[in-house]
């Protein structure tokens, strides 16, 4: 099978949807830091969405990378003329597409030399990224910047090589107003609540300890929408490049994903936009309401299930969906702790928005790993757990399964299933959370005293004894059995 290419397009089988525009007329207007699967089936697939009806030909992506091993993915796609097959998996059908609203990447390098170069270009009026939830340098008790990070420290040190994708835009962003060039848009595209918002408290937080008149002139110029990002993509391995090549394609690195997708976005750009509403997304003054349903039901669904799951030993999202007591544990604290605390949005009341998440969730056909939902958990716990935590103590409303879902990762993260089998590191703090979690068998409180992860919760009483009672039940009676006397109220 000929690898896929500009070349093969015409000889892939007629049932895989093609790009219909010529990609050598294509220009570049987006830069695009951190370009992965969720990149690829997500913004990349509106604007390739947006050019076969004709518009957005001079909005075309840069992709780009900040650290080594990005360098692999670049190499991958540079191969296949950066096209990407995306597979909808549906249990309606399975259908294919290739996409083409990527262009080039540039060389991944210490300094970011190039990096820098491409945004100054004057076509470039958006710099999106996907760094990840933990990726701002921001304190996970506190939302706040951390200027004694030591990328961070770095990037002070060596503003005209910087470590960090914030110190290369930086870079750029001063080249680029002493020519006159103007300023770009800075859009997030990760799942943190006020992410425009995260993201403008990092670059001019950096910026103000390298150089303060320019952060002055970035924090009047460029524009940082918020926006709300939703779509299911597991991660690429062996069975999804198979699955590629039994469709009749040959790519390195193609992305599978669930068929919904949402992108709701304020209409806040400095330097122009392509149409995205043409083609489905959604500009909107109350994209807080959007995201915070999201990140409180959805992000924090996956988190009620994922650590509970791992040390069960269950595989998958969907196959944790199939398991009685797990799903019955899902839709309690969802049902009786979540939606209290989440406002419905035009079309869709949080209830709805439930049922919508558990459907998703249930896909067979989406083989959304646990471990990949359980990654991170010392980011995406602060982010999408502890908030609503935080509101239950305000409201004196009920906390119990918030508590039993971080006791049970602090069981996930002592590093062993049930079975006795081991959980390999799954987060960048892992070493740190192990010993804690470790510690906090004989005494519960040492995983609250976390204080980067729980900030003052610790002294949350009804929180922390709840917690203390549920890691207690949890190592005498086991993780199935815990969450079965919680769902029963006993």
């Amino acid at each position: 099978m000929t690898p896929l290419s500009n070349a093969v397009l015409c000889d892939l089988p007629s049932k895989v949807a093609l790009p219909t525009y010529d990609r050598t007329a294509l220009t570049p207007g987006i830069v695009h830091i951190g370009l992965g699967n969720f990149h690829r089936a997500h913004q990349s697939w509106y604007l390739h969405r947006l050019m076969t009806h004709g518009l957005a030909h001079d909005w075309a992506i840069i992709g780009a990378g900040v650290r080594p091993y990005d360098q692999e993915m670049r190499s991958k796609l540079a191969a296949q003329d950066y096209l990407t097959t995306l597979i909808a998996l549906d249990p309606a059908g399975v259908s294919a597409e290739v996409t083409g609203a990527m262009i080039d990447y540039v060389p991944v390098q210490e300094g970011h030399t190039a990096l820098i170069d491409q945004m100054v270009a004057p076509q470039i009026r958006i710099v999106s990224l996907t760094v990840t939830e933990g990726g701002y340098y921001t304190d996970p008790a506190t939302g706040r910047f951390d200027a004694n990070h030591p990328d961070i420290r770095y990037d002070i040190d060596n503003p005209n090589a910087p470590r960090t994708a914030f110190g290369a835009i930086i870079a750029a962003l001063g080249i680029r107003r002493d020519a006159g060039g103007g300023p770009f848009t800075l859009q997030s595209c990760d799942n943190l609540q006020g992410n425009g918002d995260v993201l403008r408290q990092t670059v001019t937080a950096l910026c103000q300890l390298i150089d303060p008149a320019l952060a002055a002139w970035i924090g009047d110029n460029c524009s940082f929408p918020n926006s709300m990002v939703d779509c299911i993509v597991p991660a690429t391995g062996p069975a999804e490049i198979a699955l590629a090549q039994d469709m009749g394609i040959a790519d390195a690195a193609p992305v599978t994903h669930e068929r919904f997708r949402q992108w709701v976005m304020e209409d806040d750009f400095c330097a122009g936009r392509p149409d995205w509403d043409v083609v489905g997304a959604t500009f909107s003054d109350d994209v807080k309401g959007y995201e915070a349903q999201k990140i409180r039901m959805l992000n924090a669904g996956h988190q009620i299930i994922a650590a509970a799951a791992e040390v069960m030993g269950l595989a998958t999202m969907s196959e944790a969906m199939a398991h009685p007591t797990l799903r019955a544990f899902f839709e309690k604290v969802e049902k009786t702790e979540i939606l209290p605390h989440v406002t419905a949005v035009p079309g869709m009341t949080p209830s709805d928005y439930l049922a919508l998440i558990a459907d998703r969730f249930s896909n067979p056909k989406i083989v959304d790993t646990i471990r990949r939902i359980a990654f991170d958990g010392s980011s995406r716990h602060p982010g999408f757990v502890l908030p609503t935590v935080r509101d239950a103590l305000r409201a004196d409303a009920p906390l119990e399964g918030l508590a039993l879902v971080e006791a049970t990762w602090a069981r996930m993260c002592a590093g062993t299933r049930e079975d006795g089998s081991t959980i390999a590191p799954n987060d960048p703090n892992w070493s740190t959370l192990t010993q804690c979690a470790r510690e906090a068998q004989e005494n519960p409180q040492r995983w609250l005293a976390m204080r980067q992860i729980y900030g003052d919760l610790a002294q949350a009483g009804r929180f922390s004894e709840a917690f203390g009672k549920w890691l207690n039940a949890i190592y005498k009676a086991g993780v199935e059995t815990t969450l079965r006397d919680f769902v029963r109220g006993t």
